[in-house]
Formats: C-alpha cells, structure tokens, sequence
C-alpha cells in the first residue's frame, strides 16, 4: 500500500510566513526559511510555499526566499504564487523548487498546465485550487481564484477534471469553507474530486488534530494531508502526527 505523504503548508506575505482563517485575518507567524527547516528536520515528507499576494500584486514568484529554502531542506518542495509564465516554472525550478502550483493564473490561462508538463514534465505541474460549497454548481463547489477573494463560474469537479486532461500531475484540494478552522477536512469535495481524476489529490485546509488526517487519508481518499495551523501553534510536531497515523493503520513514512 501507497505511504500516505504529510505536507506543511508555509503561507508566505512580504517575506513573511502568516496565518489566517477562510483566508481572513492574517497574523505574521515567523520566517519562512526557519520555518522549512524546523520542519524538514521533525520529518515532514513534502513542503508547500504560497506567496498569497503575488497574483494580486500582479507579481512573480521571490526567488531569491526559494533559493534559501531549498539550500536548508532535501525534501521535495512545491512553490504558488504569481507564476504566470514558462520563465516563472523555469525560474522557479532553477531556484530549487521540484513542483509549481498553478492556481489563479491556471485559470486565467489553461494553456499553461500544457505548456508546462511539455517542457517540466506533467510531476512538476500541481493544480491549486481554491473550493467553496456553492449550491448554484453542479458539483455543489465553486472555484475561486486570487486569494479565495475572486469568484470565477468553474465548477470544482470539472476545473479538476480538465486540468488533469491539460497536463496537471497532482491536485492541492483547498476548501475555503475549511481553511484555519481546524474543524476538520471538507471530505465530500475531497472523496469526490480523488474518485474522478487520475492524480494524487492533495486534501487542504481544516487540519486540527490527527483524526481529521485519518479521516481525510481514508474516507476522503486523499493521497496526502496537507497541514498548517495546527503545527505552526506549536501544538502538534510531525513526527507525533505520524505516530498517530500509524496507530490508526494508515501507512507512513518514518
């Protein structure tokens, strides 16, 4: 059986690593660089950098916050934010990142994803999407893009399907609903989405407590747990989430 990854997500404004909740409030938590290698040293498997203003700021990605992270940790590491163009993939990956997110400007331009599996190969490329529960889509999940602060007319379940067709080699699944609540994973939209697509499904936002990574690792077959809050407060390391894992029978690696 698969080992179920666990990925901690940085998200990162003016340098800065912050938090919010249903992307509201955001509080500086720290620096990103020590961050990444607190946690690459308690053994996360992956890490996921968001620059949360780079597309409304209508900027690229900090290379030069890249190329210090991957100098400090040897996991694979995926960084979103402002990558609008195949200079931004190639710069980025020529700063030390393995994969891409494409999240607004995957939207805004699918050609994209294509246009960068072709060149870096469908593994580098990751989808990144932002869900909301809207009853008016057919799937009962609207996208949003910039932030959650935009809402476009795609349908979460086909947005899915048709970036996996464009080329995208894995999906960030994150529910807005969810995001810093800590009540737990939205696994509808999760089960659903990991049934229909071909990809690994990356389950984001509402990680509390170990539990709720069980529950989305099975039920909502997802093939990781994407975590932030509940290590960033201190309250969790990864390596106790992975015992716990492990307690429930839920494959890991150690």
């Amino acid at each position: 059986m698969l080992k179920k990854r666990i990925i901690i997500c940085l998200d990162v404004k003016d340098g800065r690593t912050t938090k919010g909740v249903k992307f509201k409030n955001n509080l500086d938590i720290g620096d990103p660089v020590e961050m990444a290698e607190k946690y690459y040293k308690q053994g996360v498997d992956e890490l996921v950098f968001y620059d949360i203003m780079a597309s409304a700021s209508g900027r690229g990605p900090i290379l030069e916050l890249i190329s210090r992270v991957a100098e400090r940790v040897f996991i694979p590491f995926c960084v979103g934010g402002g990558i609008g163009s195949i200079e931004d993939i190639r710069s980025t990956i020529l700063a030390g990142a393995e994969k891409v997110s494409l999240n607004s400007q995957a939207v805004k331009n699918p050609g994209l994803i294509t246009e960068g599996a072709k060149v870096f190969g469908s593994q580098s490329m990751v989808l990144g999407m932002d869900a909301a529960r809207d009853n008016e889509m057919p799937s009962g999940y609207r996208v949003y893009i910039n932030g959650g602060r935009v809402k476009t007319d795609l349908d979460a379940l086909e947005w899915a399907k048709k970036a996996v067709n464009l080329g995208a080699g894995e999906i960030v699944l994150n529910s807005i609903d969810a995001d810093g609540t800590r009540d737990g994973y939205e696994i509808n939209l999760t089960r659903m989405i990991s049934e229909e697509v071909g990809v690994p499904v990356i389950a984001s936002g509402g990680g509390g407590k170990p539990k709720h990574l069980a529950e989305v690792l099975t039920e909502g077959k997802a093939d990781a747990a994407l975590i932030a809050s509940m290590v960033h407060s201190g309250d969790y390391t990864v390596e106790g989430i992975k015992k716990e894992l492990d307690g429930f029978g839920i494959p890991v690696r150690f």
